[in-house]
């Protein structure tokens, strides 16, 4: 078991699950503090330096050794995708999806925010907890295999 490519992935695949969480939980939360401010002030460029780095060291990385370590499991065992009960995976893959269009959203908005283009703070707060809803789901999957 501790020799097996198949567990290594995972762990892989669980450490940086909760490193691409946490990164998609704060980054939009940078984004609220920089809005509270106006280019070329001290918080706005704190927050617009923050998020950056974030994005760079943790978020971006993240989602693609999460991709690739997700990959690599389904290719070490590959009737996991295509055997009997594998419902329970595409559902996951469906949300992983959507988590990682999200990712793109967020970039986006960044990036809007950092040329000083007014976005809605309320959209952005209530955008803010879906990552964390969408990954309750995405656990609730892989661990119970309802189907």
């Amino acid at each position: 078991m501790v020799g097996d490519p198949y567990f290594w992935l995972k762990a892989v695949h669980l450490i940086f699950m909760v490193a691409f969480i946490a990164a998609m939980v704060i980054y939009p939360r940078y984004k609220l503090h920089q809005l509270k401010s106006a280019p070329g002030e001290p918080l706005f460029e704190t927050m617009k330096d923050a998020s950056a780095m974030l994005r760079k060291i943790i978020l971006n990385p993240s989602i693609v050794i999460l991709w690739l370590a997700g990959l690599g499991m389904i290719a070490l065992q590959p009737s996991v995708i295509t055997g009997p009960g594998a419902g329970w995976l595409h559902l996951k893959l469906v949300l992983v999806l959507g988590l990682s269009g999200l990712h793109g959203y967020f970039i986006s908005i960044g990036k809007k925010i950092d040329k000083g283009m007014e976005i809605s703070p309320r959209a952005l707060k209530m955008l803010n907890e879906l990552p964390f809803i969408l990954m309750i789901f995405v656990i609730l999957l892989a661990v119970l295999r309802p189907f």
